[in-house]
């Protein structure tokens, strides 16, 4: 089975461009609510799993331990863009936990907001890991390693503890195998494992609904949802679909994957929802997500009008003049 067309692009009123996907809402007993594709097919959620992989993190008391700020907090499940207030939280994150910059594994690169890049190199200066978009994973991945009393080198490893950790813990989520799944290397070097579609949905409306996690899993995912939705810039940035949504709509937790992938999960309803694009395309994505959010019961008419305008963009040419949109098929 082939996924169907779920977003289309238009040019002057034509269809130029389509985008095929697939995406499951899900309920923490299991039950799929909505959904349209393969649901079934595994996919690597990437980025948009940050915090399944802050959990533990969290659980094993580094959060109170080292005294991560919410806003910290944050910032370890989210793909930033490198401005100064995600730089400074990182490297406040590594001091705490006795680190500094080379301590990080993810590697660097230049600020995903562009004017971070240009007022970095309008400096004189070049990126440094604390830029890369993972540094705040990764600065709770070093405090978590030391948590575990292991040694901190090398915690990007699959057979890392803290790797094992949290794949044990996905697994739960998720009630997928995930330590025995196939798995590669992510773009900021840990391990990521390939999940079904659905699974993932479930992972996620898991980690939101009371009543599923015990002990301090529990603790640690109230915490971590209480962060994220106090600190929606912390978790993306200026001018991104993440940060803007949950700006707007601060009862919905989105978080962004390469490729295509979008998760998230809706507290007050406890649903999870995963969305993968086929192309790899985040506009299409955000579309589906975002239109996907406005079609499901429990939320205001001023919620769903927000979801609208964020499924609905304008495709602009080099003079800002509007030539077109993105939009859903209508067969969400």
């Amino acid at each position: 089975m082939s996924n169907p067309q779920l977003v289309e692009v238009t040019r002057g009123g034509v269809v130029e461009s389509v985008h095929t996907g697939a995406f499951a809402v899900v309920k923490a007993d299991g039950i799929v609510v909505k959904q349209a594709g393969r649901i079934e097919q595994e996919i690597y959620p990437r980025s948009a799993i940050k915090a399944f992989q802050a959990l533990p993190m969290v659980a094993a008391g580094v959060v109170d331990d080292l005294r991560f700020t919410p806003a910290e907090l944050a910032l370890a499940c989210s793909s930033h863009g490198g401005e100064p207030e995600h730089v400074s939280a990182a490297a406040s994150m590594l001091t705490k936990g006795g680190f500094v910059e080379s301590d990080l594994e993810c590697g660097a690169h230049w600020p995903m907001f562009e004017r971070a890049s240009l007022e970095l190199a309008g400096a004189g200066e070049t990126p440094c890991q604390l830029h890369n978009n993972c540094s705040g994973k990764h600065a709770g991945m070093l405090a978590f390693a030391r948590a575990l009393k292991t040694d901190p080198l090398g915690y990007i490893r699959r057979d890392h503890p803290v790797q094992e950790s949290i794949a044990q813990t996905m697994g739960r989520l998720c009630e997928f195998d995930v330590p025995s799944a196939h798995w590669a290397v992510d773009g900021c070097s840990v391990p990521t494992w390939a999940v079904p579609l659905q699974n993932v949905a479930l992972g996620f409306a898991r980690f939101c609904t009371n009543g599923v996690l015990e002990g301090d899993e529990a603790t640690a995912a109230t915490k971590i949802l209480q962060a994220v939705s106090a600190h929606p810039y912390m978790v993306a940035g200026e001018k991104r679909f993440c940060t803007g949504l949950m700006k707007r709509v601060p009862r919905v937790f989105v978080k962004t994957g390469a490729e295509g992938v979008y998760c998230g999960c809706v507290p007050h309803l406890g649903l999870g929802v995963t969305v993968k694009c086929d192309d790899g395309t985040t506009r299409a994505a955000e579309c589906i997500m975002a239109t996907v959010l406005a079609e499901l019961d429990g939320f205001s008419a001023d919620e769903r009008d927000v979801f609208r305008q964020f499924a609905t963009r304008p495709v602009k040419n080099r003079r800002d003049m509007v030539v077109g949109e993105i939009r859903s098929t209508g067969a969400i």
